[in-house]
């Protein structure tokens, strides 16, 4: 089997893993234009000065000892393998390289032999890229769970970023759809992985030419919709990965049907779009506003509302906190505001200093008032006109996704207490088993 046939099935492999999106388009360079791009395994990151880096997203074997339910390389499946040797692998990435194809490594691999045996065969491929070709590119590598913590260590010290799949929401899921692992197996090199990189960076003050260890830091990625746990437990362990490892991401995947078994939804089920986009947003607003979970859902409230993002829809229930005055709210209140994101809540703190602000301020500031304007006063006054009531706000907060999903009449009668029961569990991409 040649590089090129290769790379074709283990690009394509990798295309399930969420930690970054693939180009998926093959576009050759033109006569007075700039740039090509290749729909071969390339995606994009973000580099910490917001540059868009493209990286070569590849698995180095689609081979597994592991029969996950879920999984299109599960061992059981009739699918074409192949696998790289560490040479061959790192050649192929300073080739693309060399092209301007990519500037880094999404590097990830099945489980082959044993995790010790994968996870040496990582590192090989990563020391001929760091040390004989001097590679100084951006660099993803997926840690091996089983795998021994000497082999993860040096993985680290090789890798800008690495991350542990959790895989599934819940340790029933997991010993349901995927029996061979064990949430200590999962869980414990992300425990690893996070106190290495609090105790380099300790290294890092003391010793100026301490070796790096992973210093994007680490990242996971869950499976949505192919269980039945709900928005909170997903968020509830989203917030708990944060604090106690320190995650720089959690990736949500919904799940697409790839295999056909009594255990999963059925073959035909749309994957969840709807439904991940509500818990990125979610852990926008757990990373970046301040918000818990507990704040956002409950027990008695376990879903998102499919219809609304969970800024507006936790701001119409909690309608006793608004307006709020924008010339004297803290920041932190300013950014509980739908519409008022970080850096308008930033340029808001600022531009008051020399100023009263109104709304025409706010708009030229980035506020977005279609949202903002039922939650603000300026000046002690509201925006002239509106008249504000819970169920006039959700009607008009409503998304363009939420329009699709309701009929006109249902819109025009639309209430805050009756959202939840508006829809079929299938239609908000909420999977519920029989």
């Amino acid at each position: 089997m040649t590089a090129l046939e290769k790379l074709e099935i283990l690009t394509d492999a990798a295309k399930y893993d969420a930690a970054c999106t693939s180009s998926g388009i093959d576009r050759a360079g033109q006569r007075g234009g700039l740039g090509n791009s290749a729909a071969c395994g390339i995606c994009h990151s973000f580099s910490a000065d917001g540059r868009c880096i493209s990286l070569l997203k590849v698995l180095f074997s689609n081979a597994c000892i592991y029969d996950c339910e879920y999984c299109i390389n599960r061992r059981s499946n009739q699918t074409r393998r192949a696998s790289f040797t560490p040479r061959e692998l790192a050649e192929l990435a300073i080739g693309f390289y060399r092209r301007n194809y990519i500037e880094g490594l999404f590097l990830s691999s099945g489980v082959i032999k044993n995790p010790d045996y994968t996870c040496e065969q990582l590192i090989e491929t990563l020391r001929i890229l760091r040390e004989e070709y001097r590679f100084g590119g951006y660099i993803h590598a997926k840690a091996i769970p089983g795998a021994d913590p000497l082999l993860l260590s040096r993985l680290g010290t090789l890798a800008d970023r690495m991350s542990v799949n959790i895989e599934l929401p819940s340790e029933k899921s997991l010993r349901r759809l995927a029996p061979e692992k064990s949430k200590h197996s999962i869980l414990h090199p992300m425990g690893l992985i996070s106190g290495k990189i609090q105790e380099n960076s300790c290294e890092m003050v003391r010793y100026r030419h301490a070796p790096k260890f992973a210093p994007a830091g680490q990242s996971t990625q869950m499976i949505i919709g192919a269980t039945p746990e709900t928005d909170w437990q997903i968020l509830r362990l989203t917030e708990s990965l944060y604090q106690k490892y320190q995650l720089k991401r959690v990736f949500f995947s919904a799940y697409v049907p790839v295999n056909s078994t009594a255990l999963l939804p059925p073959a035909d089920t749309k994957p969840p779009l709807l439904r991940e986009h509500r818990l990125y947003q979610a852990d926008w607003l757990l990373r970046y506003y301040g918000f818990t979970a507990s704040e956002l859902l409950d027990e008695a409230h376990q879903q998102f509302n499919p219809l609304i993002d969970p800024k507006c829809n936790w701001a119409v229930h909690h309608m006793e906190q608004f307006p709020v005055e924008v010339n004297r709210a803290d920041y932190h209140t300013l950014l509980r505001v739908p519409g008022i994101g970080v850096k308008s809540a930033r340029a808001i703190m600022t531009a008051r200093r020399a100023a009263s602000l109104d709304f025409t301020d706010l708009k030229k500031l980035g506020v977005v008032l279609k949202r903002a304007q039922y939650f603000l006063t300026c000046k002690g006054k509201a925006m002239r006109g509106l008249y504000v009531t819970p169920d006039t706000a959700l009607r008009n907060l409503i998304t363009e996704q939420g329009r699709a999903l309701l009929p006109q009449q249902q819109m025009e009668q639309l209430s805050l207490f009756d959202t939840a029961s508006l829809l079929e569990p299938q239609k908000a991409g909420i999977f519920l088993p029989a």
